[in-house]
Formats: C-alpha cells, sequence, structure tokens
C-alpha cells in the first residue's frame, strides 16, 4: 500500500482503539498481580445492571451444606463467589455468616464449606482455609504447608480425614485437625510433560512462564502501549488545540512543542518496540475463540526452565476431588479430565467414560438421590452413572456427547443444592435459578478488582457474554493491524 493508505489506517485505528487498549493494559496489570490486590472491592452499584445478583445468578450460590449447629438443627449454609450466609430449610431468611473472613470479594470467593466428624466447619477460598470457631469467634484461618502463590479448589471430608485440594497439592489432616500435611498425587501412567498450546500461549501473554521478571516485563509492555496511545492521542489533539487558540488571538507555542514531543516519543518508542508490543497483541489475539479451540486441542512440550516445567505432573491441573464409596477409590476432576485414584498415595488412572467439562472447571460435584453423580460446568450439567458406564444430560436425559464443545454450553451451570423443602436444583450462571428467593440486600454485593479487571480485559465490561466470541477477535486484530501499520508508517518516513 501507499505511505498515505498506511497513514489513514494507523490514524483511524489508533483513535478509535485508543481507549480499549488503555484499558487492556490497565487492567492487565491488575490481572497479573492477584494476589496485591485481592482486598480491593468495586461496588456493583457503579457497574451496569447485569453485574448485580438476581436469583443465585453469577455464582452466588455455588452449593450448600446443612449445619447441625447454631440456634437450630435446620440450617443450611449457602456459599459461592460472595461468601457464607445461613439460612433455613425453607430459605425464609438469610444471615451473614463470613465473619472473620478478610476483606476483600476475592477472598471471600469460597470454593467449599465441609462439617467435619467433630462438628467443626471448614471453609476453603481461593487464598485459605478457615475453622468457624463459634457464633461469638466465627471464621479462623487454618495454616497450610501450600506455596504462596497456590490457589485453593476444594475441600471434603471421609471419616476422620479432612482433605483440602489445592490447584497443584493435596492437604490432609486427621482428628483433631491440628496440622496438614502436603501430597504430591503421582504422575499417571504415560506422563509426558507436555502442556496445552493454550496454557502456553496463555502464559506468555501474561509473562507468568517466566516467573516474577517475566510478569514484571510484560507490565512494562503494558505501559509502553499506555504510552503509546498517550503520545498519539496527542498528536492528533495538540494542533487543533493550537488552531483554536490562534483563532482567538492566543499563542500556540506549547502545544506546538508538545506535539512535536508527542510524535518523537511515538515514533522512537512504537519502533524500538515493535517486536514486543505486536507479541502480547498477537498472544492476547489467540486466547479467544476461534484460535483458542484450536490451541486447546493441541499440546506441546513444556519450555525447560520456565515455570510449567515442574516436578509435579499436576503442577496447576487439579480442580475437584471425592470419594466414591460405591467403586471404593477418590476420584480426581483435573484439567486432564478425571482419573481415579484407590488410594491417595497410588497411582491415577484415567477414566474412559467421563462426563465433559468446560475448560473452565466444575462448579458441581455431588451424589444425586439415585447415587449417580452430578458434575455441573459451564459445559452442563451431567448424570454419571460409574457403574453403569452411562453419562446422560441431567436437563435433557439424552446420552452426552463426547467433548465438552465451547467454553460456555447452552446451560452454564455455577451451582447445584438438594438441602431445601423446594427440592433439588441447579443455578445457572446468567438465569439463576426461582427455587428459592435471594434476599434483595445480596444484589449489589462487592466485586473484587481482580474479577473486574477480567471483566475489562476480555470486553464483556462492553458487550456483556457476547464479547468471550467476538470481541477479542476483532479488536485484538485490529490493534495488531494498527501496530503493524504505525511501523510501516515509521519505516517509510525514514527511508
Amino acid at each position: 500500500m501507499e505511505k498515505k493508505t498506511w497513514r489513514k489506517h494507523h490514524k483511524w485505528l489508533g483513535i478509535v482503539l485508543s481507549l480499549f487498549l488503555l484499558m487492556f493494559c490497565l487492567s492487565g496489570i491488575v490481572l497479573n498481580h492477584r494476589e496485591a490486590v485481592s482486598g480491593i472491592s468495586v461496588s456493583r452499584k457503579w457497574l451496569p445492571s447485569r453485574y448485580e445478583y438476581r436469583g443465585w445468578n453469577g455464582g452466588l450460590l455455588r452449593g450448600t451444606v446443612p449445619y447441625a449447629g447454631g440456634d437450630s438443627a435446620a440450617n443450611v449454609l449457602v456459599y459461592g463467589t460472595d461468601g457464607i450466609w445461613r439460612t433455613d430449610s425453607a430459605a425464609s431468611s438469610f444471615t451473614d455468616f463470613n465473619k472473620g473472613l478478610p476483606a476483600g470479594a476475592d477472598h471471600r470467593q469460597i470454593r467449599a464449606v465441609v462439617q467435619a466428624p467433630d462438628q467443626a466447619l471448614y471453609a476453603v477460598s481461593l487464598f485459605g482455609l478457615y475453622r468457624h470457631g463459634g457464633a461469638g469467634a466465627g471464621w479462623q484461618p487454618v495454616p497450610l504447608p501450600k506455596e504462596e502463590d497456590e490457589l485453593l479448589t476444594d475441600a471434603v471430608c471421609r471419616s476422620d480425614t479432612l482433605l483440602v485440594m489445592g490447584r497443584s497439592y493435596l492437604y490432609l489432616s486427621v482428628a483433631p485437625y491440628a496440622s496438614f500435611r502436603r501430597l504430591q498425587v503421582k504422575a499417571p501412567a504415560g506422563y509426558r510433560n507436555e502442556a496445552t498450546l493454550f496454557r502456553t500461549v496463555w502464559m506468555l501473554h501474561s509473562g507468568e512462564l517466566f516467573g516474577t521478571a517475566g510478569r514484571l516485563a510484560v507490565d512494562a509492555i503494558a505501559v509502553v502501549l499506555a504510552l503509546l496511545c498517550v503520545t498519539g492521542l496527542l498528536y492528533w489533539l495538540l494542533p487543533k488545540y493550537a488552531r483554536r487558540k490562534r483563532r482567538r488571538g492566543g499563542t500556540a507555542s506549547a502545544a506546538l512543542k508538545g506535539t512535536r514531543l508527542s510524535l518523537l516519543w511515538h515514533d522512537r518508542v512504537g519502533r524500538a518496540t515493535i517486536v514486543l508490543t505486536l507479541f502480547t497483541a498477537v498472544t492476547g489475539w489467540c486466547l479467544r475463540p476461534p484460535v483458542m479451540i484450536l490451541l486447546a486441542l493441541n499440546k506441546v512440550p513444556v519450555l525447560p526452565g520456565t515455570s510449567l516445567d515442574s516436578p509435579n505432573a499436576w503442577h496447576d491441573k487439579l480442580r475437584m476431588v471425592r470419594y466414591d464409596g460405591r467403586c471404593h477409590d477418590w476420584l480426581l476432576s483435573t484439567s486432564e479430565g478425571f482419573y481415579s485414584l484407590k488410594r491417595l498415595d497410588g497411582k491415577p488412572v484415567k477414566v474412559a467414560k467421563a462426563p465433559p467439562v468446560s475448560v473452565m472447571g466444575l462448579n458441581v460435584f455431588q451424589r444425586d438421590a439415585s447415587g449417580r453423580w452430578l458434575c455441573g460446568s459451564f459445559s452442563g450439567l451431567f448424570a454419571w452413572d460409574r457403574q453403569r458406564g452411562t453419562v446422560l444430560d441431567y436437563f435433557t436425559r439424552e446420552p452426552a456427547t463426547d467433548t465438552a464443545g465451547p467454553p460456555f454450553g447452552k446451560v452454564a451451570v455455577s451451582g447445584y443444592s438438594d438441602d431445601f423443602a423446594a427440592g433439588s436444583f441447579a443455578v445457572e450462571y446468567y438465569k439463576g435459578t426461582d427455587a428459592i428467593a435471594q434476599p434483595d440486600s445480596l444484589a449489589a454485593l462487592p466485586m473484587s478488582l481482580w474479577n473486574l479487571a477480567l471483566e475489562v480485559h476480555s470486553g464483556r465490561m462492553y458487550m456483556g457474554s457476547i464479547a468471550t466470541y467476538v470481541f477479542i477477535f476483532f479488536v485484538g486484530a485490529a490493534v495488531v493491524w494498527c501496530l503493524w501499520s504505525g511501523y510501516k508508517v515509521s519505516r517509510r518516513q525514514r527511508t
């Protein structure tokens, strides 16, 4: 193309995309430092109305637990993305049950609540394990021998053993649960040190592949992109401001000087960092459909010396765990599928016939009244009879497909309960449920800054759920073209 055509592409794409690109940069930096911002929350009153909780949607009700304690034996605890509440079997009223939990919505993303044989309650959040010390004391932290950046995912009791699951290790304790020991699950037969292309590209995009240094390097690239946006806008706006000043009889020397400086910085920084900025834009573009689907289906050997190169075969892969009393084994739900363990220190065996699970993992994993396993994720809810080897769609009663399909299925299941007089019911992520009424006071519970950044970074803040499939694909491609056209303009200017 001619130079003037490249210039037009770069100019108008840059003007249109600058706000989005700035928000990508700011939200990306927040996403790269989750624990550092975990105590910061944002009121949902300041967000679009679709972000309010309605009918227990958005993961507000992930699960429920009958609670034999307090002032009534008919208590039920409801837990999910914004904490824990106590109610009765009729769901007639709800009482806050979060006393003692750290401030910040991210600390109140509860993954599991279990009651041990000694009647003590344990709650697992993303960042820690808590024991309820009674009505007056509330929740108290329980130390675990986990790595600092490991997130927790689940907990279950069997006999006198309390098992807590992290994304990489299991943590076991027996009554009176004074201390926990860490257990590394053995590698399965035929294990190869590989990762999906999606996971590899994801960690390249965030810099996490190279640890803290990599994250800080990507943060620096985000600052560079923000600088390019600001200087580009100034180069476009300052001449207009200068002309207006002249028409009014004023001096425009400062505006003209600012224009020259903006162009100088925009040109030099843009040329010096073009490879890095293009790399960041392209890898981000690949992390949403349709490219994401292709990456998720292919594996490659992990890069030696990176954070993916771990001696633990299950590094960042564990999601939920249950004991199957009928088959007399432990069931592990992982990012690699379902695995069976006769003993926790034994070798896991891949379960061949299992329900499809979204790439975002299970939200529901429990038995129904007939003893089948209910497995719910954003790919749907399925009834799994392990002894008969059947998997049926919970809603249609039709046999399940063999693959999970897109990240979101027709019914995105975020929770389930069978502890109320209303009967058993599933909760959809977007629609929620009308089986029990949600108190109006819970509608505007705060959102963590990290989750807000994720909504902005994915484009859902602007377009809703449809952004998962279209926003990043088109905006990402436009950003790549904007950067490349700017490089072409700069190169032709110098030649």
